[in-house]
């Protein structure tokens, strides 16, 4: 008994001395912000986003719909209710036609997988309120109790780990447009914190512990200040004491004033593209079709981006340090449209070629060349190796590369798919690299091409 009750008491120090080894952090953002980045997010560089919930029955216009409908009273979304639907109408009459009676969560893995992506963010609760789980704090206005009658958030995470080696994340609005507890405190200029406290903190907690998301993206801060919401004090326990608190990222939207400020990595703006290298770890979250998150019945092929366009937007964004998470939405009764997965699927084809110029890379010295236009620089400093994304296939049949500093009988140059490449130095500095003669299924890749240096600086 003595022996067995000296191995408990070990066993609880040994607790207590590997609790204490990890950092803790304290309710500030001085705090918060020291936190490091967990490494596999910066190596990952590419995630899809998926706009999904009760704005995808009426998937008009935009997953803004309840807000531009009723609130702003836009012309093109009263008119549509005005020709579809009854007088008396409401958008909780929505959520039943929410049905998801095709969402297969293995299908839904397989196309994820298939683009190359390294995770995912799927939106649990937009500004609407209706949550995709059952939440004990959102009554009848969640996908277990009304349209679905599933745990749609369950669903995924279980695909997801089962069936693939992608990531969960998931993406949960603090403020919802219309919740009588949320305008309240709004009326008293967030003096009284009933909507946050009754609302927002216990979802935030339930979707953590039970789902275990590697990315929490948070949004809609209602243009309330973080200290509202009590974000630094959840981040702490979320850093210190959550089941994903070594793996977890989280975004900077955690409050008015808080974007591309404070938090985890940046995101600064809706589709943000700086076009150079920012200190701060950063993302572009954007969207396949250009003027929607969610899906619409109504939009045309020109807005939908080409995969050439995606291909661009990937490259442009690594090459400045950033990670992409581009967004579908899928339909009400759980499918993702052809074109969606289409342009999913061509970016993992262009990735299963050009992957090892895009992860595991860091920013170069040099993001775009400033000679060739549509060239863009990713660099592996392991293999010491510099890769040149060239967007346009050259019409001369050679590009000169006016960055890289090459020595004759070090530098070696190589086609990714492909193979070596002849090069010859040009003055004042730099190379051109002649490039084969190929055709059409020569090509290794259909829309951006990959050489590689290795040799050079």
């Amino acid at each position: 008994m003595a022996m067995r009750g000296l191995i408990v008491v070990s066993l609880l120090v040994l607790m207590l001395m590997l609790r204490s080894s990890r950092s803790q952090y304290v309710p500030t953002w001085e705090s918060i912000d020291s936190r490091p980045l967990p490494e596999w997010y910066d190596q990952a560089k590419f995630g899809i986003f998926i706009h999904w919930g009760v704005f995808s029955v009426p998937s008009f216009g935009s997953e803004w719909f309840w807000w531009y409908w009723q609130k702003q009273k836009i012309q093109p979304y009263v008119d549509f209710m005005q020709k579809n639907y009854p007088p008396d109408f409401t958008y909780q009459d929505f959520a039943p036609q929410f049905t998801a009676e095709f969402f297969d969560a293995k299908e839904w893995t397989d196309i994820f997988a298939s683009s190359g992506a390294k995770y995912i963010v799927l939106t649990t609760k937009h500004h609407e309120g209706f949550t995709l789980w059952g939440s004990k704090n959102s009554w009848n206005w969640n996908a277990v109790d009304v349209g679905p009658k599933r745990d749609l958030v369950g669903e995924m995470a279980s695909a997801l780990r089962a069936h693939s080696s992608l990531r969960l994340g998931l993406y949960h609005s603090l403020f919802e447009w219309f919740n009588p507890l949320f305008q309240q405190d709004a009326d008293n200029k967030f003096t009284t914190n009933y909507f946050p406290t009754t609302k927002t903190l216990p979802e935030l907690y339930e979707i953590v512990t039970k789902y275990k998301p590697e990315v929490l993206w948070s949004d809609g801060d209602g243009d309330a200040p973080d200290t509202y919401w009590n974000s630094t004090g959840f981040l702490a326990w979320l850093y210190n004491d959550s089941p994903v608190r070594e793996t977890v990222v989280t975004n900077d939207r955690w409050g008015y004033g808080s974007i591309c400020t404070h938090g985890g990595y940046y995101t600064c703006a809706d589709r943000y593209q700086p076009g150079h290298l920012l200190k701060h770890k950063w993302e572009n979250c954007m969207t396949i079709d250009s003027r929607s998150w969610g899906y619409r019945r109504n939009a045309p092929l020109r807005d939908y981006l080409t995969i050439e366009q995606l291909v661009s937007t990937l490259v442009e964004t690594v090459s400045c340090g950033g990670n992409l998470l581009m967004n579908i939405g899928p339909t009400r009764d759980g499918r993702i449209a052809p074109i969606f997965e289409e342009r999913l699927r061509q970016m993992g084809l262009w990735l299963g070629t050009n992957g090892e110029a895009i992860y595991d890379t860091t920013a170069w010295r040099a993001q775009n060349d400033s000679l060739s236009p549509n060239v863009w620089y990713t660099y592996k400093p392991k293999e010491n190796a510099i890769f040149a994304i060239l967007l346009e296939w050259p019409k001369e049949g050679t590009v000169i590369l006016h960055e890289p500093l090459a020595t004759q009988g070090k530098t070696q140059v190589a086609l990714v798919g492909h193979g070596s490449l002849k090069w010859e130095p040009v003055k004042p500095n730099g190379l051109r690299v002649l490039l084969p003669q190929l055709s059409f299924s020569q090509m290794p890749c259909q829309w951006a091409w990959t050489l590689r240096l290795t040799g050079a600086t």
